[in-house]
């Protein structure tokens, strides 16, 4: 019998991630390319549909569908972008899954925000028993976030639930989306760097803040214990809404893990839950498969 694969695609603003799993989640085949994120949604897509052709030919099988993990506000009925960012131009509009599809021979094709494939990714596939309720929180060049609550992923009135960096108060800095003192003002590799800058008069980004971090540099492991400890906050404030238990922190800056932890683990013990226990982080564990993983689950999850 032939074996049933499904695709998973990351589109993000530096690369195009495929793989293709099996009915268990095991990854049978990847690939990647740089993003063409810069020259549109055309080029976007046809490295997308590029990427899913090698997987598949390297996965062997018959591909049941693609599922798409896609930066910015996603429509997930729809599949499509309601809105992205400046380092994404012409995104905003782009209609994903119907676009995508014929692409890549009218296979079926579901779409949702890269965050909440990533949730899915290290809820179903990344090592944990599977829970019902679950919060992921992405640390990267901005600050996303996902809900799984009662097994499924929270969309909430419309497109955008819980993106955890654009809530609070933490401070008086600048958050990218207009307003003040949002978690992603604090906790996004932009903003690292930026507060790192501040401080010492130096440019670094945020591997090299997360490095001078390591070395004792005072400015950096005060901008990492600051960034930690309105993490913690934001997680507890979330969790404590809905009940949730757990929480997977990912992306690029929690990689720095043992940077943010101390001052994360002290915020939330500050905030337990009701239960009188405190909200339980853990590091992603898929690393930069989790989004595609997750995305080719969704995938399964449709058809």
């Amino acid at each position: 019998m032939t074996e049933q694969i499904w695709a998973g695609v990351d589109i993000g603003g530096s690369k195009i991630l495929a793989v293709g799993v099996d009915e268990h989640a095991n990854v049978l085949a990847r690939a990647q390319f740089p993003s063409p994120a810069a020259h549109g949604a055309a080029a976007i897509l046809d490295a997308a549909a590029e990427a899913v052709r090698v997987v598949l030919a390297r996965a062997g099988g018959t591909c049941r569908g693609i599922g798409v993990g896609a930066a910015g506000v996603i429509d997930p009925e729809a599949g499509t972008v309601v809105a992205a960012s400046g380092s994404f131009p012409g995104w905003t509009g782009t209609k994903i899954t119907p676009e995508l599809s014929a692409r890549c021979e009218g296979l079926p094709v579901a779409t949702d925000n890269d965050v909440n494939m990533l949730l899915l990714g290290e809820i179903f596939a990344g090592g944990d028993t599977p829970v019902r309720h679950a919060l992921a929180v992405a640390l990267g060049t901005g600050v996303g976030g996902a809900l799984l609550v009662d097994g499924s992923l929270l969309h909430g009135g419309g497109p955008g639930a819980g993106e955890i960096g654009h809530i609070g108060r933490f401070g008086d800095a600048p958050c990218t989306c207009g307003q003040i003192g949002h978690l992603e003002s604090y906790a996004s590799g932009r903003s690292i760097a930026r507060r790192y800058a501040e401080g010492s008069g130096e440019q670094a980004d945020a591997a090299e803040v997360a490095v001078r971090a390591g070395a004792g540099d005072p400015v950096a492991v005060r901008v990492f214990a600051e960034a930690g400890t309105h993490v913690g906050a934001a997680i507890a404030d979330a969790c404590g809404l809905l009940g949730i238990e757990l929480a997977v922190l990912g992306g690029g800056v929690a990689g720095a893990w043992r940077l943010l932890e101390p001052a994360m683990t002290r915020s939330l013990a500050e905030r337990p839950l009701l239960t009188g226990r405190p909200v339980q982080v853990r590091p992603a564990r898929l690393g930069e498969l989790g989004i595609a993983v997750g995305a080719a689950l969704h995938a399964r999850s449709a058809a």
